[in-house]
């Protein structure tokens, strides 16, 4: 699986078109005109988010148009378009886009601190090439640099998970 410099162009001026829509739209709920005291709430994200729109549709006929003549290019024995991201860049773009699913899924079951642990020893082990000792040992030094600085300096609690009443914390 290749992706193109194409299809990675197209699939980002969707998508912030419709962010931009979803900008505009919500600030329409807000109100986005100028009354007598001056502007609605929404005045700004909606012109903002119009633009956006704007931006992503001249990005969009920019990408249809280049994208032709590469073919056009190509017809005429030039060079292919070159790839975005090759099968090897997404796969590892993948595992990374996972494991920030894991931590998140780690963090909101088991807490912050154990969730950081797992992730931070996961990704030197695995990504970094760290022995897993080292990686767990630098996955407990940032979860306990998490809690001096949150919890004990600045009295910020963070979520805990299920550990916070098995300690009989707070």
């Amino acid at each position: 699986m290749t992706v193109k410099v194409f299809h990675a162009e197209l699939g980002t001026a969707v998508t912030t078109g419709l962010l931009g829509l979803a900008g505009m739209i919500g600030a329409s709920e807000l109100g986005h005109g100028w009354t007598e005291s001056g502007p609605q709430p929404g005045y700004f994200p909606f012109y903002v988010g119009l633009i956006l729109i704007g931006a992503s549709l001249w990005n969009l006929v920019a990408a249809f148009l280049k994208h032709r003549a590469a073919h056009r290019h190509a017809a005429s024995g030039g060079e292919v378009e070159e790839p975005f991201l090759d099968r090897e860049r997404a796969r590892r773009l993948g595992v990374f886009i996972a494991a920030l699913l894991a931590f998140v899924v780690a963090t909101l079951t088991l807490g912050i601190y154990a969730g950081s642990i797992l992730y931070i020893a996961w990704s030197a082990w695995r990504q970094g090439g760290y022995r897993l000792p080292l990686a767990l040992g630098v996955g407990v030094a940032f979860a306990v640099s998490l809690y001096l600085i949150f919890e004990v300096i600045f009295k910020i609690p963070l979520l805990k998970g299920p550990i916070e009443p098995l300690l009989g914390i707070y």
